[in-house]
């Protein structure tokens, strides 16, 4: 593919297949394709083929467990693209993937029978091709020009000697477009390559019948004029050396502006050293199994993401995450894949392998954010759809009339100035701009993205990022660290704190709540001096979300949480119990409910930091025009202390909300007229970032808060969300940008060129630049945040 037209036509083919939406990306050579069921790929490929391109499909999907989940059955989203470089989806770890209910997979593209196909990672080949077409070009267009050009360095039958310099050029150099316009003619269709093959060709034909008719036109040096003035074998050679010299640095842009994602997919880990059986063995990353015990010594990436048995280091995430302060890890803490260990030996236990990774989720995510199309792109592909075939009659129209207002009687040169103008407008005209405009920008913006950590889904985040006004921040794992701490313990009626402690911890001890994971540390640490930190084991488990946890320990019914959680559960508390909780929560702490046998047993004390750079990242965000709200299930003392310290007024403090309570916060913003954004980390974020107008997941969440998300940050630095969102606006100003040039172009070039004020040489060299300009334009995002 080579323009907007190629998209188009691609595009539509595809939906004329019933059931069949398609999404194609031109820097890419790829397609996002929406199929029901029985629509299987060898027809969606056929269809390709027969629209004069060639697909292939990449690698056959595997499916994960979160594409089991959502998994709708009657359509999947399949991804066409291609790979022979070693840098494919598949070995970068991509899988079958689940979005809005469907599937990915993955194949490619290419131009029929030659150098167009490949992979997005592998510009550089198509680079390669182009490099001796385009050397042999400017070889011979040099002298050719020097000649048709200059009088003193003309001899006798120059003319058939320029001539003979120029066949190679507009033949085998311009081979490219003239092999690609003639399948697209055999398709009925026509694209930009078209324009180029009709204007070179004429513009050689012409001349060379110019000479048959008049061979003593360049019979004596120094001719000129009218005689010598009809041959146009410079224009022929030197627009194809202008064209191939505009698609040969287009080639080298596309390389630079995907090798963020190439360099995403080369982060991980090659090699494993593996404990099995008592003994170290080292093999391949890609043969780890979930549960294997992995050998990390300083210096070395971790393989896989996974949890530490053994051990403890600080780990530098800055490769994923963007932040270049190491984190401690000890046994029990959790690692990511590609990741490295700076200091001590661990010893990790593999929870998530191959295609599971969070790198591979995250080239995931930036390949099918790249694959998609962003509305602004709407009115171009329009546009190009009869783009084409229009200036084909404006030229045609252009010829027609500048012989019409000649007269009667029409004189050679009038003739030649009818026939430069017609040929100046099929090559200004060319839409690569168009084509290249919104991909390329998108390609940057994205790839830039995750070297910083920030993941892009789809190009409708970019528009939506414009529009928001109003953000939700979630207060634990948000603003605040999230790693609680126990403060304080009390006992009622006879209890002692050390077996409240001890019966809360057992029963918390199996929930995944950040709340859950502090008591539980806690309980460890206490019982470590009397049974070597074991808590007893709990039955009957279960939990509600916000509310609380219970289960049998020894025997005795343990219930955990929040007062209505006790009441649901028919505890019954005093007023003196209740004062006590009422104080805890007034000094700024999270109080959580323990009962023993429907009794209340005691109150366990909690304490959220904030995370140092809170309060900047909300001052970042009101910059950008937002309005911070604060939002949690904390009691409102907490809350109130919290939202003070980082900046957020205490009207936009929203206190004491269940999960469901998050989805009415942001449906009232909705309806009070504000666009949300909404940044949370957990489960029970989950339904209420699906509902927002852009999600914004924090990366140290989990699976279910990323995958509804629109936006995830690897890292669990509040300063990424205004980051994302500035990258976000950026990417989108870049793409509109890049259009008004396409446009604009197209728009003064046209009636230039038909008015014979342009050379068809400048109109080509105007064409090409004009598309090394929208990708240039495009790789200054890869500075954004240096």
């Amino acid at each position: 593919m080579t323009c907007a037209s190629c998209v188009n036509r691609v595009e539509r083919k595809l939906g004329k297949l019933d059931g069949v939406e398609a999404s194609v990306n031109l820097p890419l050579e790829s397609a996002h394709v929406t199929v029901p069921a029985n629509i299987t790929d060898q027809q969606i490929v056929d269809t390709v083929n027969a629209t004069g391109y060639k697909a292939r499909v990449r690698h056959s999907p595997t499916h994960s467990h979160d594409a089991q989940k959502l998994h709708a059955p009657d359509h999947d989203q399949r991804q066409y693209g291609g790979s022979e470089d070693g840098h494919s989806a598949d070995s970068g770890g991509m899988r079958k993937r689940a979005s809005k209910g469907g599937t990915t997979e993955h194949a490619e593209q290419g131009a029929e029978g030659g150098a167009q196909g490949g992979d997005h990672m592998a510009h550089d080949g198509a680079a390669a091709q182009l490099r001796p077409r385009l050397i042999l070009a400017a070889v011979l267009a040099v002298p050719v020009l020097l000649i048709s050009m200059i009088p003193a360095l003309q001899f006798p039958d120059w003319g058939w000697v320029a001539g003979l310099l120029a066949l190679p050029v507009v033949s085998w150099a311009a081979w490219p477009f003239h092999r690609a316009a003639a399948v697209n003619a055999r398709h009925l269709a026509s694209t930009m390559d078209t324009l180029v093959s009709i204007g070179v060709a004429a513009a050689y034909l012409f001349s060379v019948w110019q000479l048959a008719l008049d061979p003593r036109m360049t019979e004596h040096p120094g001719m000129e004029g009218m005689e010598a003035g009809g041959l146009y074998f410079e224009v022929a050679a030197v627009v194809t050396t202008f064209l191939l010299l505009g698609r040969f640095l287009e080639a080298n842009a596309k390389q630079k502006a995907g090798d963020a994602l190439k360099a995403l997919l080369n982060l991980g880990a090659k090699d494993a050293t593996v404990l099995r059986n008592g003994s170290e063995h080292k093999l391949p990353a890609d043969q780890l199994r979930v549960g294997d015990v992995v050998v990390v010594r300083p210096g070395e990436k971790i393989a896989t993401d996974g949890v530490v048995i053994d051990g403890s280091s600080a780990v530098d995430a800055s490769l994923l995450t963007g932040e270049s302060v190491p984190v401690e890890v000890g046994p029990g803490g959790k690692v990511t894949g590609a990741t490295i260990n700076t200091s001590g030996r661990l010893l990790v236990r593999a929870t998530r392998v191959g295609s599971e990774t969070t790198l591979a989720q995250m080239a995931r995510l930036v390949s099918q954010a790249q694959t998609g199309k962003a509305p602004i792109a709407r009115l171009a592909d329009r546009i190009s759809g009869v783009f084409v075939p229009v200036v084909l009659v404006i030229a045609v129209l252009t010829f027609g009339l500048w012989l019409l207002f000649s007269g009667p009687a029409i004189d050679p040169a009038e003739l030649r100035a009818a026939f430069t103008a017609a040929v100046t407008v099929l090559v200004i005209a060319c839409p690569c701009a168009l084509g290249l405009a919104t991909p390329v920008g998108l390609l940057t913006g994205t790839g830039r993205g995750a070297q910083l950590g920030i993941l892009i889904k789809g190009p409708q985040v970019l528009e939506d990022t414009r529009t928001v006004d109003t953000i939700l921040l979630d207060k634990t794992g948000t603003v605040t660290s999230g790693k609680l701490s126990v403060d304080g313990t009390s006992a009622f009626d006879g209890h002692q704190r050390r077996d409240v402690l001890r019966l809360a911890g057992a029963v918390e001890a199996a929930s995944e709540h950040p709340i859950a994971h502090a008591i539980a540390a806690a309980a460890r640490q206490a019982q470590s001096r009397h049974d070597g930190g074991r808590l007893p084991a709990v039955h009957h488990f279960r939990s509600a979300p916000g509310g609380g946890v219970s289960g049998t320990v020894g025997g005795r019914a343990i219930v955990a949480g929040r007062t209505g959680w006790l009441a649901a559960n028919d505890v019954s508390i005093s007023e003196l119990q209740q004062e006590t909780l009422a104080a805890a929560e007034a000094d700024g702490a999270t109080a959580i409910w323990v009962a023993v046998d429907g009794v209340p047993a005691g109150i366990i004390s909690l304490r959220d930091t904030i995370k140092p750079g809170s309060a900047a990242a909300i001052e970042r965000l009101k910059n950008l025009g937002l309005r911070p709200v604060l939002l949690t299930g904390d009691n409102a003392a907490v809350a109130a202390q919290v939202a003070a310290a980082v900046g957020i007024p205490s009207n936009d403090v929203y206190a004491g909300v269940l999960p469901a309570g998050k989805v009415e916060a942001v449906k009232k913003l909705q309806a009070g007229g504000a666009t949300v954004a909404m940044a949370g980390d957990g489960v029970n974020d989950a339904a209420a970032l699906a509902q927002a107008d852009l999600g914004i997941a924090m990366g140290s969440g989990t699976d279910v808060a990323i995958e509804a998300a629109d936006l995830t940050v690897m890292g669990d630095d509040l300063g990424q969300v205004a980051q994302a969102i500035e990258l976000s606006r950026r990417t989108l100003a870049t793409i509109k940008t890049n259009l008004f040039w396409a446009f604009f172009y197209n728009a003064i070039g046209i009636p230039v060129a038909a008015l014979g004020l342009l050379n068809p040489m400048l109109a080509g060299a105007a064409m090409a630049a004009s598309s090394v300009l929208v990708v240039a334009n495009s790789l200054r995002l890869r500075s954004f945040g240096k």
